[in-house]
């Protein structure tokens, strides 16, 4: 039941039940205060009379003596509800209220002088009296007792008015739980109509007003963060969609003017020549296999960071030493010079061989022509390649890592402009950190920076 009950509905019930209990305790705790301070005045007022057996003797056997001889005085007309109770169980009445003796009491007698107990007893009657029960002489106690009537009244009297406040403090709690509800779920109540908002209109541009740094300020700003993070994934996936479709658009209609240009000839009866018809396959061909480096590029950058191989230490400068020998034989005429030094890291073999290549593919591209050498270091952990190229306009250099980019220099060159931005995902995966700026005395001079160590650590596997 309570499952189906709404948050404020249940915020108020619990309000209200809190705050119900803390009235209903402090009002039992009140009666049981009040009880016992009744009871200790009972207890005082028989504690002060003068407990003496001498002036009893002339109305209980055994116990000698005159109330004139004693106190100087008369007994009064009407006698104190006093007893004596004997070693042996008997007793001896004195006034008209007869109380019943307890072994409690008989147990006095045998004691010491003055020893008393106060206890709740009942008259012969059946009148709850508070009694007090003191040893006077060896073998004698006297039992006085006070009737609790008027104790009893008060307490009623008081329950009925403490019932009372507590009902009162009920509709009170309620009405306190319901208002701190409202109160307190105002700003999840903003928050769940833009959830729902978001949810039937998908506006991410929405935003929740958040006032002060309490848990629901947090969580609105904790919301407004996420739609942030929402609208600018969705704006990058729509980019990255008119980027993939620009791109595969001239290679689609590459391939679809040759392969109409291969069936028109075959299906008007002239054939190509040998020659040409080689040209034309080869180039489809070439066509085809940049698609395909397309697409797989496209795949690699549309993973989320946490869809990639699990990180094993790998041994960083042998990586590049594998990216070198995969480089060489696409650029023959370029020299590649190379010096590595040991440097293991914590990532994915496959993705950082991979960066490590699109570097040196773009060093080679703008080395072409005998422009210079592409040389490769790697040191204490940063690992530097350098062309000898036209460089990087400087206004360009803020953009060279994103999707799609290329730099006025490289757009009549073959690529997608994906490779930096594969090099910039990969040495992020692993920690690390990558930038491009232009070499003094030209070229370009790109750096990647990773985490670890110049040894392997003890008992690690090696990928």
């Amino acid at each position: 039941m309570s499952a189906r009950r709404s948050l404020r509905s249940r915020l108020t019930l619990l309000v209200a039940a809190a705050v119900t209990l803390a009235i209903a305790v402090c009002a039992v705790l009140c009666w049981f205060v009040v009880r016992a301070e009744l009871l200790r005045q009972v207890e005082r007022s028989l504690d002060g009379r003068p407990q003496g057996v001498d002036w009893i003797g002339p109305y209980c056997p055994g116990v000698p003596g005159d109330p004139g001889e004693i106190t100087g005085r008369r007994l009064p007309p009407r006698l104190p509800p006093i007893q004596l109770v004997y070693a042996d169980g008997g007793r001896c009445v004195v006034g008209s209220t007869p109380v019943r003796v307890t072994p409690a009491d008989l147990a006095l007698t045998h004691g010491p002088p003055g020893g008393r107990a106060f206890r709740n007893g009942v008259t012969d009657g059946g009148e709850e009296v508070r009694v007090m029960t003191k040893n006077v002489r060896p073998g004698v106690a006297v039992m006085e007792s006070r009737s609790l009537e008027e104790v009893h009244a008060t307490l009623a009297t008081l329950a009925w008015i403490l019932a009372g406040v507590t009902a009162l403090g009920v509709l009170g709690a309620a009405s306190a739980g319901l208002l701190v509800s409202r109160t307190a779920l105002r700003p999840v109540g903003r928050l769940t109509e833009a959830v729902e908002y978001v949810a039937r209109t998908e506006d991410l541009g929405t935003r929740i007003p958040v006032e002060g740094t309490d848990e629901i300020a947090r969580l609105g700003v904790s919301f407004n963060a996420m739609t942030t993070a929402l609208a600018g994934s969705r704006e990058r996936q729509r980019r990255l969609i008119a980027d993939a479709g620009h791109e595969l658009r001239t290679p689609l209609t590459s391939l679809r003017t040759n392969v109409d240009l291969l069936l028109r000839s075959e299906n008007t009866g002239r054939p190509l020549d040998a020659a040409p018809k080689r040209r034309l396959l080869a180039n489809l061909k070439a066509q085809f296999e940049e698609m395909s480096t397309l697409v797989g590029d496209l795949l690699q950058l549309s993973r989320s960071e946490d869809e990639h191989e699990p990180h094993v230490e790998v041994a960083f400068h042998d990586v590049v030493e594998a990216a070198v020998r995969r480089a060489r034989p696409r650029a023959p005429d370029t020299s590649i010079e190379v010096e590595l030094g040991p440097w293991y890291v914590l990532g994915d073999q496959a993705a950082l061989e991979r960066a490590v290549v699109n570097l040196l593919d773009n060093a080679v591209k703008f080395s072409a022509d005998g422009a210079g050498p592409v040389s490769v270091r790697l040191r204490d952990g940063e690992l530097t390649v350098r062309d000898h190229g036209p460089g990087i306009p400087g206004e360009e250099l803020p953009y060279v890592f994103d999707r799609f980019w290329r730099s006025s220099s490289a757009r009549g060159m073959p690529g997608s402009g994906l490779g930096l931005a594969i090099v910039a995902k990969a040495v992020r995966d692993a920690g690390g950190e990558v930038n491009l700026e232009n070499a003094a005395g030209g070229g370009v001079l790109a750096r990647v920076r990773l985490p670890g160590s110049p040894t392997r650590s003890p008992g690690s596997p090696v990928a």
